[in-house]
C-alpha cells in the first residue's frame, strides 16, 4: 500500500494536525496536538509516523556523543518501559556531528517511519536536537513510570534550527537560601528542557557562602550557617498567614548547635563536580559567581586582613567590602578563585562587582595610598583598579571575567564581559558595546524573577528586543539573555520553581528563535501546551493569571464575569463570601451574571489538587459618576515631588516638598530622582458617557483615586506590575490623583481606554 505524503513549510512549531497511523503501522489512528518552545526556525511535515518500539536503539557516530544517547535513553525508558541500549554506529534513532549552518547549537533532526537522525554542530547541537525529539512525544513521556496504553508516536518532519544568540541562560542565588544539589540538578532539567545552556551559580553572598574552600575552611563552618534572619522570618510569616508550605523555611536546611538554631548548608567540591557533569550531560555550562569586593561578610567577618578595619558589618546600605588596599585581602579573594577556577571548565568567572558601599575605602589608609600609587582619582576608579587586577589574575588562569553592569564606572578593560541588571541606567549596554565589550541583557523590570509575576510580566519579557537601536557591530556583541532568581524570599525549592516558571519559557524563546517568527498570540498556545508536560514532571510552576476581568469592575443594570485561564490542565473555584476557594467551592465552568455589586474570590487549582494563586475582584454595579461643573483649562497634570523613604502611598504627603512640576501625562519627572514620593493631581476628561478602564503600571508602589473613589491600589514595595480597574464617568472633566513611591529607579505609567477597547491620549488630562 503507498502513502501519498502532503509536505509543508512551517516557520514556527505549532504542529495542530491528525497523524494517521494506519495499515504501516502497528498503532490506530491518533490525534495529536504538538506544540515546541522555543519555536522552531524550519520544519516540513510529512503525514507518516515515527513510532518508538521495544528494539528502539540510539546509535552514535562519534564517542563524543555518547553521554547524549545515554541522556535520551534515561528520557525514553521510564515511560515506555523499554530498555534502550546504546551502541556505536547507526541506531534506530541516530547522533552525529556535522557541519550544521548556524550559530554553535544548530542542529537538524530527520524523523521518518522507519528512524530518526539528529545531527548537531557541536554536541550542544545534538542536545537542542534531543530536546525537540522529546518535545514531539506526547507529555507522558515524562512519566517516571511505565505509561500504560500509549503509541509512542510522533509525526515524520525535517527540522532545520539554530539559536538566536549564544547565552540563554538562568542565574540560582543559592545565598539567601541554599538549594540542595539535587534542587540545582531539577532546575538544569528545565533548563535542558528548553533549550538554556548557561547556568550562572550565584554561591556566596553576605547571607551564606556555599561553596567549600578547603584553604579557608571557616567561610563553610561559620559562614555556610546563621539564625534566621529578617528575610527568613518575614518567610516564615507569610508561610502562615498566607497558609502557603512553599514560603517556610525547610525543615532539612536547619540545624541546632549549642542551643542556637541555625539554618543553611553548601556544596562539598565532590557536589560541585557532580552537578558540573549533570549540566555537561545536557549541553549547559556552569558560570560560578563569587561577588566582590561587596557582599563578603561571610569572607571578611571570618578571616583577618580581608576587610579595611577590624569591625564588620552594615553601612548605610550594603556590607563592608574587601579592601582593595590590603595585599593581605588581594591574595585571599585570588586563592579562593584559584580553588574556584580549577572545578569549573567553562572559560566564564563571573566577580559580580555590584552594590559595593565605599564609605570605608574612603577612611581606611591601605585604600588611600593604593589610589595614590596608581594615580587614581576616586573610589570609583579603586573598585575599577581592584576588578582589573582580579581580571589579570583570570586571565592567567585562561578564564574570562563577566561582571554586573557597575564594573563599567571607572573604565572597562578590553576583554571583559557586562551583565546589564539596571534597567534605570538606560545605557550601560550602549556604552559597553560601544567600546568593543561584549553584553548579557537581564534587565531586572523583565529578568529578575524573584519579581512578583502579573499578567503582562511573559509578554514584557518575550517582546524585549535586545539591542534595537544599536549598530550592527554593537549587536553583534550582544552574547544573550539571562534570567535571575534572587532567593530573599524564596525560602524552598517549590517556590523557587513557582516563581521561574512559565517566565523561564519566554526567556528560553527570546534566546533561541528568530525575531521574525514572534508571535505573542502563538506563543501563548504554544507554551499552554506545555503545561501537562510540566505536571508530569513534577515541576511547580506558577499558573498564569486568569484572564478577563480586572481588579475593579464597573457595569451598568448586569454584569457578565467571564474568565479564561492559559493553563488547560488547571481548575478555577471561586467563592462570593470573602473566603478562601478550596476544591469542594463552587468551580468556574460557564460565565456568571451579576446584577447585584459582588465580591469574588476565584483560586486556580492543579491537576494534583494543590492551590494555585487567589485573586480578589469586584463586580460594581454603577451608574454614569457625573462630572464636576467647573471645567479646568490647562493641559496636562500637576506633580508634587516628596523626598519620600517609606513603602506607603498614604504616608507620602507627611515628607518634605522638594519641587513641582508640570507633566503632560502620569509619569516620573525627568528631575526627579533618588527618594521619590509623587502626588500627581488633575482631572480626567471623559470624552464620553462610558465605563473606562485604567490600567496602572507602577515599580515600586502607586494608587488611582478617581472623584475620591480609590480604583486602583497597587500600593506597597513590589517590581514593576499592573492593576487594572475601572470606573463608570458621565462625560466630562473627573477629578483624579495618582499617589507613587519609589527609592531606587522605578516606573510610572497610565493607560486609559474606553469601552470600545480605543486608549484614550493624555491630551484629556488637565491641571487644577
Amino acid at each position: 500500500m503507498m502513502r501519498h505524503s502532503k509536505k509543508r513549510l512551517m516557520t514556527a512549531c505549532m504542529l495542530a494536525g491528525v497523524l494517521m497511523l494506519g495499515a504501516c503501522t502497528d498503532t490506530p489512528p491518533v490525534t495529536k496536538e504538538v506544540s515546541i518552545v522555543p519555536a522552531i526556525n524550519q520544519l516540513e511535515e510529512t503525514s507518516n509516523a515515527f513510532v518508538l518500539k521495544s528494539n528502539t536503539t540510539i546509535g552514535v557516530t562519534d564517542n563524543t556523543l555518547t553521554p547524549a544517547a545515554e541522556y535520551l535513553a534515561q528520557l525514553l525508558s521510564p515511560a515506555t518501559g523499554y530498555t534502550i541500549r546504546v551502541k556505536e554506529g547507526e541506531g534506530t534513532i541516530t547522533l552525529s556531528l556535522g557541519n550544521v549552518e548556524g550559530k554553535e547549537g544548530a542542529y537538524t533532526l530527520t524523523a521518518a517511519s522507519d528512524g530518526v537522525n539528529i545531527t548537531g554542530n557541536s554536541y550542544g547541537g545534538v542536545i537542542a536536537g534531543i530536546e525537540s525529539l522529546r518535545q514531539l512525544f506526547p507529555p507522558q513521556i515524562e512519566s517516571k513510570e511505565k505509561v500504560k496504553g500509549t503509541d509512542w508516536a510522533i509525526p515524520t518532519v525535517n527540522i532545520q534550527d539554530a539559536p538566536r544568540f549564544e547565552w540563554r541562560g538562568i542565574m540560582l542565588d543559592a545565598s539567601r537560601h541554599f538549594y540542595t544539589k539535587d534542587e540545582v540538578k531539577g532546575l538544569l532539567d528545565v533548563m535542558a528542557l528548553y533549550k538554556m545552556n548557561k547556568f550562572h551559580w550565584h554561591l556566596t553572598d553576605d547571607q551564606g557562602w556555599r561553596i567549600e574552600i578547603k584553604k579557608y575552611p571557616l567561610l563553610t563552618e561559620k559562614g555556610a550557617w546563621r539564625k534566621f534572619n529578617s528575610h527568613d522570618r518575614e518567610c516564615i510569616r507569610q508561610s502562615k498567614v498566607n497558609d502557603n508550605p512553599d514560603m517556610a523555611i525547610p525543615e532539612d536546611k536547619i540545624r541546632v548547635v549549642e542551643g542556637d538554631t541555625l539554618y543553611g548548608g553548601y556544596y562539598t567540591q565532590e557536589d560541585i563536580k557532580e552537578v558540573i557533569a549533570y549540566a555537561t550531560t545536557r549541553g549547559i555550562d556552569i558560570v560560578p559567581e563569587i561577588d566582590m569586593p561587596g557582599h563578603m561578610l561571610a569572607a571578611v567577618s571570618n578571616y583577618q586582613g580581608v576587610s579595611c578595619f577590624d569591625e564588620t558589618g552594615w553601612g548605610s546600605v550594603f556590607s563592608s567590602p574587601v579592601c582593595p588596599g590590603k595585599d593581605s585581602a588581594l591574595e585571599f579573594c585570588k586563592n579562593v578563585y584559584a580553588e574556584l577556577i580549577d572545578l569549573f571548565p567553562y572559560k566564564y568567572v563571573h566577580i559580580g562587582g555590584d552594590e559595593v558601599e565605599k564609605t570605608n575605602w574612603k577612611k581606611c589608609p591601605d585604600c588611600q595610598k593604593r589610589m595614590r600609587d596608581n594615580n587614581l582619582k576616586t573610589e570609583e576608579e579603586l573598585q575599577s583598579w581592584f576588578i582589573h587586577d582580579m581580571e589579570k589574575f583570570f586571565n592567567e588562569k585562561g578564564k574570562e571575567m563577566i561582571g554586573w553592569d557597575e564594573i563599567i564606572e571607572g573604565g572597562l578593560s578590553k576583554t571583559a564581559t557586562v551583565m546589564w541588571w539596571r534597567s534605570w541606567v538606560k545605557d550601560a549596554a550602549d556604552k559597553a558595546t560601544a567600546q568593543g565589550n561584549s553584553v548579557v541583557f537581564t534587565p531586572n523590570g523583565q529578568f529578575y524573577l524573584d519579581y512578583a509575576e502579573d499578567k503582562n510580566s511573559m509578554a514584557n519579557i518575550y517582546n524585549l528586543e535586545p539591542g534595537k537601536g544599536m549598530t550592527p557591530e554593537q549587536q553583534a556583541l550582544i552574547m544573550g539573555v539571562q534570567g535571575n532568581i534572587w532567593c530573599e524570599w524564596i525560602p524552598s525549592n517549590a517556590r523557587m520553581q513557582y516563581m521561574a516558571v512559565p517566565r523561564l519559557l519566554a526567556i528560553a524563546e527570546l534566546g533561541w528563535s528568530d525575531p521574525s517568527q514572534k508571535d505573542w498570540d502563538a506563543f501563548k498556545q504554544r507554551f499552554a501546551g506545555q503545561f501537562e508536560r510540566l505536571n508530569i514532571m513534577g515541576v511547580n510552576y506558577r499558573i498564569p493569571d486568569l484572564e478577563g476581568f480586572n481588579s475593579v469592575n464597573a457595569f451598568i443594570g448586569e454584569g457578565n464575569v467571564s474568565i479564561t485561564c492559559p493553563d488547560p490542565t488547571a481548575e478555577i473555584h471561586y467563592t462570593t463570601d470573602g473566603s478562601t476557594p478550596t476544591l469542594q467551592s463552587p468551580r468556574y465552568d460557564a460565565p456568571i451574571q451579576v446584577t447585584e455589586t459582588t465580591d469574588f474570590t476565584f483560586c486556580t487549582f492543579r491537576p494534583s489538587g494543590k492551590r494555585g494563586d487567589m485573586v480578589k475582584t469586584r463586580f460594581i454595579k454603577s451608574e454614569y459618576t457625573p462630572a464636576v461643573t467647573a471645567a479646568p483649562s490647562n493641559p496636562g497634570l500637576k506633580a508634587t515631588w516628596h523626598e519620600f523613604k517609606g513603602n506607603k502611598c498614604g504616608e507620602i504627603e507627611k515628607a518634605p516638598i522638594n519641587g513641582s512640576y508640570s507633566v503632560e501625562d502620569v509619569m516620573i519627572p525627568k528631575k526627579v530622582k533618588g527618594n521619590i514620593g509623587l502626588i500627581i493631581k488633575g482631572y480626567f476628561n471623559a470624552p464620553q458617557d462610558d465605563i473606562y478602564t485604567f490600567a496602572l503600571l507602577s515599580d515600586d508602589g502607586s494608587i488611582l483615586t478617581i472623584e475620591g473613589e480609590q480604583v486602583i491600589n497597587n500600593d506597597g514595595p513590589h517590581g514593576p506590575r499592573e492593576i487594572v480597574g475601572q470606573k463608570a464617568l458621565a462625560k466630562g472633566y473627573h477629578p483624579m490623583e495618582v499617589r507613587y513611591f519609589d527609592q531606587n529607579g522605578g516606573q510610572l505609567k497610565l493607560k486609559v481606554t474606553g469601552s470600545d477597547g480605543k486608549e484614550i491620549p493624555f491630551t484629556h488630562l488637565y491641571a487644577h
